[in-house]
């Protein structure tokens, strides 16, 4: 079973896959609705910067390590990865594709996750150990099961229908899916290329935070720097000022979710988890934004649910908790190992003490 100590950071990646689910929504609603995606993309890191920065400063301002030239190349390269590089290509290509298959191939990230993570020695396979073989069949299935849910439906699931029906969103959703097709190949893409970009991010935020353990700056940073990046982006691509205008509500409340929640308190949360354990913790998450899609669409945009859905979801269910197991399996080993090593340490100084003690007594 997974202990506590998993309780807070498997919350925390629900959340941040919930918060993901929703962007996805409302984000291509407002690009079809005329919002162009490098300026969302900037605006959405303009808010992120502002909801970060007061968090930054009242919980970590007494703890903050120093500031380097280290870590700031480090946030640099995190800000190129896990938003300018990570975000443009996602957003370009959710523009040219749908919610679901934007949804479907980002669940490629574990398995890139997995493989830069095993090639920089961040996390170990250790295939011949039950723990190791537990995260790679449980990433496996993780993926298979994202996979299946997106391109097999089989028969519909007889549950009814939800009562709860948002006729705006039906409208846009089936108009976006419709002028996806003449862009099949450029979305799918891009958001392969956002997916890899993404794992690289986590790779570099690993080694960010062993020297410099304070989560929520370091998103701060990346956020500063990305927001800084993503807007010269966008000012270069389209610098028209009707362009940037967020008076449209649907604009603004889009812009200032992708910001506040998926960016925000998304990062710091990954951040905070990728800290407590590691890249392919925090990674394995990501298929649980399709079942929360599939979940959303029925219950707002009158979707049917399938058995492919209903396959699917268990599957991704099963490998996340396979990894989450053989995660805190590993981390067990690792602290026997480490109270064995200081049981052995311990050892030649008890018996060098009960030889003094005798000798003592011998001599008195």
């Amino acid at each position: 079973m997974v202990k506590s100590r998993d309780l807070l950071p498997s919350l925390a990646m629900v959340v941040v896959q919930i918060g993901y689910a929703g962007m996805n929504i409302t984000s291509k609603m407002a690009m079809e609705a005329g919002m162009k995606p490098l300026i969302l993309v900037a605006y959405r890191q303009i808010f992120a910067s502002i909801a970060t920065l007061p968090v930054a400063f009242f919980l970590e301002r007494k703890t903050i390590p120093k500031i380097t030239i280290r870590v700031l190349v480090q946030a640099f390269f995190c800000s190129i990865t896990g938003v300018t590089g990570n975000q443009v290509l996602y957003f370009i290509g959710l523009q040219n594709s749908s919610p679901t298959i934007a949804c479907a191939l980002t669940n490629l990230l574990p398995a890139v996750t997995f493989l830069l993570a095993a090639i920089f020695r961040q996390e170990a396979v250790g295939i011949r150990k039950v723990s190791g073989q537990a995260k790679v069949i449980g990433t496996v299935v993780c993926v298979a099961g994202a996979m299946l849910l997106s391109f097999y439906h089989g028969h519909t699931i007889g549950i009814g229908e939800s009562k709860i029906h948002w006729t705006y969103a039906q409208n846009i959703t089936t108009h976006g899916s419709d002028s996806a097709g003449s862009n099949f190949f450029l979305g799918p893409f891009l958001i392969m290329a956002a997916a890899v970009s993404c794992a690289g991010w986590f790779i570099i935020q690993t080694k960010m935070s062993e020297t410099f353990a304070a989560p929520y700056t370091s998103t701060l940073l990346m956020c500063l720097m990305g927001s800084i990046q993503c807007g010269v982006v966008a000012l270069i691509s389209d610098h028209k000022l009707a362009d940037w205008s967020l008076s449209s509500p649907l604009r603004l409340i889009s812009a200032l979710y992708a910001g506040v929640v998926a960016s925000a308190l998304a990062f710091c949360f990954m951040s905070w988890a990728i800290n407590k354990k590691g890249p392919l913790y925090v990674s394995v998450f990501s298929p649980l934004v399709l079942v929360i899609v599939a979940v959303f669409s029925w219950t707002l945009l009158e979707e049917k649910l399938y058995t492919g859905t209903f396959m699917g979801s268990a599957l991704v269910v099963i490998g996340l908790y396979g990894v989450l197991w053989g995660k805190d399996r590993e981390m067990n080993e690792k602290e026997d190992e480490v109270e064995n090593q200081k049981m052995a340490k311990q050892q030649p100084t008890v018996k060098r003490d009960i030889n003094e003690d005798i000798e003592s007594r011998l001599s008195s």
